[in-house]
């Protein structure tokens, strides 16, 4: 954990009036002016960092495109080019610049690259004769000068829209920072929002769906100021914790952005302080353990809490003391402020009194599962038919597991297991194999693991059983893939005269497992197929010096499972 004292005892002060603006916490300084906005239109965001996503910290700044692809995008700073990369969802098209000053920019979605780009990109798919791939540039191949033209923005990769995703990493650690620290500023009077507050009872050390919760929704008294409904302290009994929901806009109406910082004050000193001014790749996964993932599952709210679990390997957290548990040791009335900031210095407050009425509980809840799993160590669960092996690292926090069987589904080669239940995030995988019953031979190599919420595992049959690494809770049962994927032209037909048309185009779909691989050729040679998951499009743009006559296209789209499909047709030109 970071702690940075000198900044944050400044930071600390108790304020009884109105929320007042004023500088941010950070831990370095940052150049400025330095780095250019990347496009040559005014900066707007429809995503910023830190922001709370489905799977993970938001690593950059989202620069609107007025809902356009095409608009050039610029190095943000003299340097070179390090990685060019193509992604299958993800980032799609994107280039990294590192720059003399120690910093690295990068840009995701871009539906093109330079001349110099795409022949470095096209050279080597052709050579691994595959669409996705990710390349290290020596330094001396591709060297920019500020605002030199690098592409254009697009909707590539797991894009929703048109925009340019850009980012400012730490080049030795590969971190990212918060790009508006460094001066590339969108336009922002807007106080923070905050929307409610919740306590916690934590005197059961198990945090989990079944941990009391007490959602206090907050109201605005002033702008930039917030308290709760009731002016009455809010009781509390031993261990407890404290969670908060808000978010940041640029505008009236405008997208809701992430907060830079959230500091919670217990009678004028520091509980927890988070700040979104880096991040780590490596731990970006753990916004489940932050969040109240239970009240995620079901309420579809992100609670943000300022206390940590025991195996969350976060550092957003820059103080946190006592891991953010509180427990109070008399019965006065006390103070408890939230303060939270955007990255502007724009400051909001919630004020609120909390007061200890009694000696908590300390008998231990009764437990509802058949063993308990360590957070701090590796855990393993086996029965006739089944096999989990956790290594550490796996669990935020200590877990009571519960197992459960229900009937085979219709279709299905297993018993139903209930592997625990789909509340409880995990960090890393787990290795599951579960033995199927009355498993043909012929279909072996058709198994895989399915969940009952989230579709095909993957996974494959050896020694008895079929495995897979896995991430998630939840119910699981043994089902075969043995249909392959579809292909279906949308531009093309057999023995069409192609003239002046620059493409084809195809749809493909998968009904299980999932697409692995396709695989196209002209007369017996590869050629290269472009493909967008959001939409399963999949298109070749011919070559201009392709030879005019006759000529064999041959596409072939295969599955996880092996089952493939092929299409053929003849063209001329």
């Amino acid at each position: 954990m970071k702690v940075y004292g000198t900044l944050l005892i400044y930071m600390g002060m108790f304020f009884l009036g109105a929320a007042q603006d004023s500088d941010i916490i950070t831990s370095r300084s940052y150049p400025q002016g330095y780095f250019r906005n990347p496009l040559n239109i005014a900066m707007d965001a429809s995503g910023t960092f830190g922001e709370l996503r489905s799977t993970h910290f938001h690593a950059g700044d989202d620069y609107r495109t007025q809902q356009r692809i095409g608009l050039p995008l610029h190095a943000a700073a003299a340097g070179f080019v390090s990685r060019v990369r193509v992604q299958i969802g993800g980032g799609g098209n994107s280039v990294y610049i590192d720059h003399p000053n120690g910093y690295t920019t990068v840009y995701l979605h871009m539906d093109s690259f330079n001349d110099a780009l795409t022949n470095i990109i096209r050279a080597e798919q052709y050579k691994q004769k595959r669409f996705d791939v990710d390349v290290t540039v020596a330094p001396e191949q591709v060297k920019l000068a500020k605002g030199q033209f690098i592409g254009k923005a697009g909707n590539t990769g797991g894009s929703a829209g048109p925009h340019l995703h850009f980012e400012i990493r730490d080049t030795k650690t590969q971190h990212p920072l918060n790009p508006q620290l460094f001066g590339l500023r969108f336009n922002d009077n807007f106080k923070p929002t905050i929307n409610s507050m919740l306590v916690y009872d934590l005197n059961d050390e198990l945090f989990n769906e079944h941990t009391p919760r007490r959602p206090f929704p907050a109201q605005i008294i002033q702008q930039g100021r917030y308290g709760l409904s009731s002016g009455n302290p809010i009781s509390v009994s031993g261990k407890f914790g404290l969670g908060i929901s808000t978010i940041d806009r640029h505008r009236a109406g405008g997208f809701q952005n992430g907060v830079y910082s959230i500091e919670l004050f217990l009678d004028g000193k520091a509980i927890s302080t988070v700040l979104f001014e880096e991040l780590d790749f490596n731990t970006s996964r753990a916004i489940h353990s932050y969040i109240d993932y239970p009240y995620w599952k079901t309420k579809k709210a992100k609670i943000q809490k300022s206390f940590k679990d025991p195996g969350n390997p976060i550092e957003i957290f820059h103080v946190l003391k006592d891991r953010g548990v509180i427990e109070l040791t008399d019965n006065a009335v006390h103070d408890i402020k939230y303060v939270v900031k955007d990255v502007r210095g724009n400051c909001s407050e919630l004020n609120f009194q909390i007061k200890n009425i009694a000696k908590p509980n300390t008998t231990i809840a009764s437990r509802r599962g058949i063993q308990l799993f360590s957070w701090d160590r590796a855990n393993t669960f086996e029965r006739n038919d089944i096999q989990l092996h956790m290594p550490k690292g796996v669990l935020y926090d200590d877990l009571d597991f519960e197992y459960a069987t229900s009937a085979q589904p219709t279709g299905g080669y297993s018993l139903t297991h209930a592997v625990h239940n789909s509340f409880i995030p995990l960090f890393s995988t787990f290795t599951l194999r579960i033995k199927p019953t009355n498993l043909p031979q012929h279909l072996q190599d058709k198994a895989l693991i399915a969940s009952v919420e989230n579709g095909s595992e993957g996974g494959k049959f050896e020694n008895g059983y079929v495995t897979v690494n896995t991430r998630n809770f939840g119910r699981f049962y043994i089902a075969v893939d043995t249909i392959a994927p579809t292909i279906l032209p949308r531009n093309f037909s057999n023995g069409k005269h192609i003239g002046g048309q620059a493409k084809i185009d195809f749809t493909i779909r998968d009904n299980f497992s999932g697409i692995q691989s396709f695989h196209a050729y002209i007369d017996d040679q590869w050629v290269l197929m472009e493909y967008d998951s959001k939409n399963r499009h999949l298109w070749h743009r011919f070559d201009p010096n392709l030879a005019k006559g006759s000529h064999r296209f041959k596409l072939v789209v295969t599955d996880w499972k092996d089952n493939e499909k092929v299409y053929e047709a003849s063209f001329t030109k």
